[in-house]
């Protein structure tokens, strides 16, 4: 099994201090992929309509590996 997320996959995306009481862990679904280099991308990620809810939008684009995971 390969951990590659590819466009259509469900995610789960980390949100550091810099967001405060809505910092957290959030599902949705990666919809673009923005190449960058040869190791790291911009994954863009359509939130469920929860993560919606509570952080007022709907699509938020992730840089740092650490902070997004392929979910089943």
């Amino acid at each position: 099994m390969t951990n590659e997320i590819k466009i259509g996959d469900p995610v789960r995306i980390h949100l550091d201090e810099k967001f405060g009481e809505r910092a957290g862990w959030y599902d949705g679904k990666v919809i673009k992929i923005d190449p960058y280099s040869e190791h790291r991308s911009f994954y863009w990620v359509e939130l469920n309509e929860e993560a919606q809810i509570i952080l007022g939008m709907k699509q938020i684009s992730i840089f740092n590996p650490k902070n997004i995971k392929k979910i089943d």
